[in-house]
């Protein structure tokens, strides 16, 4: 049984169909990728995931249980966490107090200060950032602001962990750190989607990926697979990606 069910998933904005009956299965303990074009309706298909966004059709179901429009914050106490593609920590909030919010907001066992402190130690250790607790975010690099984001979601102790581009911006020393991270994060038991422009990254960590375009399903499979198939080359990477990693998917 899958862990996230998704059937003909539709948002309108207006007379614009942002995502059009898109549905797909992401199975418990994997790394299922979101790509595709700016534009073609990824951050909006997660902020229907997470109940940022009300689906004006098709229905969603998480551990079997049908979780279609339901209110964030109870979703993110049954375990579906997420992050944003900008990144707007509170600034006058050093790095600890901003992972115990997620703690705070999301977390469906903790109910005392000191259980949501723990809970962003945790977090923080994860992902490299103990060390700067007592940092403020604007006192901290582009990588690190998005470690901040990643360690917020985790504090709310998710199954489900939604990466929106944690990767755009870094420089390829980032990269590779945060693959790892990804890794071992899924490694610890939790099943993440991710949206990456980073194809290096998709590459490397996804076990799917689904690509998008013009807010409908353009495919799905297994990585390589998809990156040369002729309608993702057209419609996305172009011929040079395509030839560059063909004979890695032979």
């Amino acid at each position: 049984m899958a862990l996230l069910e998704a059937r003909d998933l539709t948002i309108r904005f207006g007379g614009v169909l942002a995502i059009d009956s898109i549905g797909f299965d992401v199975e418990a303990g994997q790394i299922f990728g979101v790509i595709g074009p700016n534009g073609a309706g990824k951050t909006t298909l997660l902020n229907a995931i997470s109940s940022v966004y009300k689906l004006d059709a098709g229905h969603i179901r998480f551990e079997d249980r049908d979780v279609t429009n339901m209110a964030s914050h109870r979703l993110s106490r049954l375990g579906v966490a997420r992050t944003f593609q900008i990144v707007q920590p509170f600034n006058h909030m050093t790095v600890r107090e901003n992972v115990a919010v997620g703690a705070m907001y999301g977390h469906a066992r903790l109910r005392q200060r000191g259980e949501y402190f723990d809970a962003a130690d945790e977090a923080l250790l994860r992902t490299g950032l103990l060390a700067k607790a007592g940092f403020l975010p604007p006192h901290l690099t582009l990588s690190d602001r998005k470690r901040l984001e990643v360690a917020r979601a985790l504090a709310m102790k998710p199954r489900l962990l939604l990466l929106d581009e944690v990767m755009a911006g870094l420089n390829l020393t980032e990269i590779e750190r945060t693959i790892e991270l990804v890794r071992e994060i899924n490694a610890a038991g939790i099943t993440v989607i991710v949206i990456e422009h980073v194809m290096k990254a998709v590459l490397a960590l996804c076990d799917r990926a689904m690509v998008l375009n013009f807010g409908r399903k353009l495919t799905e499979g297994k990585p390589l697979d998809v990156v040369n198939e002729p309608a993702v080359v057209e419609a996305y990477l172009g011929s040079r990606f395509a030839k560059s990693h063909a004979g890695s998917a032979a």
